[in-house]
């Protein structure tokens, strides 16, 4: 794709970053056959090709972006699926990361907008502010019908049946390996996470110390910035990320560490692009250290001695998460591992498409988001499973509430299999309990 970029406007390292990926673009339209919203839509302005058409302009044009091209903006779920098929490996990511900086820096959106964008950026990232919501939305719950917005309506529908209590895990701490220590590993606990479902970095404690992993928790630690990085509200997510900098490295420079574990795939892809994101900042090198070992969890697991289980009479449905199969390229490590446990993995038909959880996005856009996760439940149904497992608490969160087969992480799973206690969602109420086989 031609630009037409001034010297003067190449000298803003976003921009020069903006037109390097614009330029990859060969407007052959590959990315539409795998865009959510152009499938729902039929919107090329849906599309990623139309999207990226209309962020040239505005950058071109250093335009102040008018309510149209906000909108379909907006609309993109950041999926990445489009970067897996482009095959010219356009950076959509860093690209719409940046159309999201220079709209929130230049456009003036709706009040009850600017209020909504504003609640969620401080109340999702902060666990104990978030527990609250979640408590203020069951409460409000049965007055859903009375809020004009369905976005209001959205947020009331988020807050679990049952909010666990805190898990005293997550506390800054050392968790001892079981046996000879193979790795020193810090794991990241999240944010949202922490406050609706506490089981996750359980089972990763217990997993990773069974087989030989020492489990720090690190002092300062927090929300990796994902949430409004994708809001556009750069300030704030680097500063979530500067201080998750500091307290990694402050480990790396003690003890040492092998990895930076994480089980929140939405996280993961942030984290692993902290590099990117303070290239042209004093914490360039630090943030560079960091991204180069962080690791889903199903990586780390790949490089540990996982026991080979017996076969299970259990079908275990894989949902893939997009912050995984596309943001991190990572396709195969969480079924090979379900596979070794002994489960019997299934995917279900168009595994490529997002569920329409997508951080906040189902939050944001209720509308696009629930015609998604009816698509979503309808193919993993399909595969008549005993259960459902994923990798990100979003992903979980918004399946979960659409069917009545358990869901639970894939780090529960192999926990169980190896040992630890049965994972809480297969004895929830109102779900189909599955008949499963004691996993030992």
């Amino acid at each position: 794709m031609q630009t037409t970029f001034t010297e003067k406007q190449l000298e803003d390292p976003g921009i020069q970053r903006a037109n390097e990926i614009l330029r990859a673009c060969v407007h052959c339209g590959f990315c539409t056959a795998t865009c959510p919203t152009y499938q729902v839509l039929g919107d090329e302005l849906d599309s990623p090709r139309g999207r990226i058409y209309q962020i040239k302009d505005m950058l071109e044009n250093e335009r102040v972006p008018d309510a149209k091209t906000v909108m379909h903006i907006d609309r993109c779920l950041s999926c990445l699926a489009c970067m897996t098929t482009c095959p010219s490996g356009v950076h959509y990511m860093h690209l719409v990361d940046h159309a999201r900086e220079y709209i929130e820096a230049t456009y003036k959106r709706p009040f009850t907008d600017r209020m909504l964008r504003w609640l969620l950026a401080r109340i999702l990232p902060y666990p104990m502010r978030f527990r609250w919501a979640l408590i203020g939305a069951k409460i409000g719950r049965p007055f859903r019908f009375l809020m004009p917005d369905a976005r209001l309506r959205a947020m009331l529908d988020m807050a679990p049946k049952s909010i666990p209590p805190v898990s005293r895990n997550d506390d800054p701490q050392s968790f001892a390996p079981d046996g000879v220590r193979k790795k020193r590993v810090a794991l990241m606990t999240g944010c949202a996470q922490k406050a609706l479902n506490t089981d996750i970095n359980d089972a990763t404690i217990r997993l990773l110390t069974r087989l030989g992993c020492e489990v720090v928790v690190a002092e300062g630690a927090g929300c990796c910035g994902a949430l409004t990085h994708h809001m556009g509200k750069v300030n704030e997510s680097h500063a979530a990320a500067a201080k998750n900098i500091a307290a990694w490295c402050a480990e790396i420079d003690g003890d040492g560490l092998d990895a930076i574990v994480i089980n929140t795939s939405g996280c993961g892809t942030t984290v692993k692009d902290y590099g990117h994101m303070f290239r042209n900042e004093a914490l360039a090198a630090d943030a560079a250290r960091v991204s180069e070992i962080a690791m889903d969890v199903s990586e780390v697991l790949m490089q540990l001695d996982l026991p080979e289980g017996a076969s299970k009479d259990t079908v275990v449905a894989y949902h893939a998460a997009c912050s995984l199969q596309h943001g991190q390229q990572i396709k195969t490590f969480p079924k090979d591992l379900l596979k070794r446990a002994g489960f019997t993995v299934v995917e279900p038909a168009d595994s490529h498409l997002c569920c329409g959880s997508a951080g906040t996005y189902n939050l944001m856009q209720p509308e696009i988001s629930g015609q998604l996760k009816d698509r979503k439940v309808q193919t993993l149904e399909a595969k008549n499973p005993n259960i459902i497992a994923a990798g990100n608490i979003g992903c979980m969160m918004q399946i979960g509430s659409g069917t009545d087969v358990p869901i639970v992480h894939t780090v529960e799973l192999l926990d169980w299999a190896t040992g630890g206690p049965q994972p809480r969602a297969l004895t929830e109420p109102g779900k189909r309990v599955p008949d499963i086989p004691i996993l030992r």
